[in-house]
């Protein structure tokens, strides 16, 4: 038994959420978002909660149990409090700014890179060593965040480079005579 899928996902106010199928809709302050799930599980909508329930008793079902409730919750989480993801840059140099809707990154290349966030995602610079990706959708905020991060990741001697804020970088000891 999946003891995530067991869990109904509670629906707050102003939060609603309409099946059609195998579709899941869910209206929120921040926007629609939905999801498809597979045919191994079956979704309601019953006072104010969305439950998911295996159809047999299979391993595949019982998978797609516990994921499909996850991603039910994720559409709730991201409708009313959306998903946040902040980095950290670190070197001599490295700087980040927003110029209108472009975040403009200087990362010691012989070029600023310019990088335009897709829709559905905000990104914004308070100061010029971090940068907060927004967004209702968590796997497009970790998408969009992991692509600026690949610009110039971290590196093992002196940590340079864009990092997720928390992140810890293994130190390696350089070179001795």
């Amino acid at each position: 038994m999946s003891r995530i899928g067991k869990k109904p996902v509670e629906l707050p106010g102003g939060v609603t959420a309409a099946v059609s199928g195998q579709t899941i809709e869910v209206k929120g302050p921040k926007g629609i978002r939905s999801f498809t799930a597979t045919d191994d599980v079956s979704i309601k909508v019953e006072e104010g909660a969305v439950q998911v329930h295996p159809r047999g008793t299979s391993k595949r079902a019982r998978q797609q149990w516990g994921m499909s409730r996850t991603m039910v919750q994720n559409l709730v989480t991201g409708v009313t409090d959306g998903f946040k993801r902040e980095l950290e840059i670190t070197g001599v140099g490295y700087r980040a700014q927003m110029q209108g809707n472009v975040l403009k990154l200087n990362l010691g290349y012989s070029h600023d890179v310019n990088f335009e966030p897709p829709a559905g995602v905000t990104v914004s610079a308070p100061k010029q060593t971090e940068i907060v990706v927004e967004g209702i959708d968590q796997q497009l905020v970790g998408q969009v965040a992991a692509n600026i991060r690949e610009w110039r990741g971290p590196e093992p001697y002196k940590g340079k480079g864009i990092r997720y804020k928390g992140e810890f970088i293994f130190r390696k000891e350089g070179k001795k005579k």
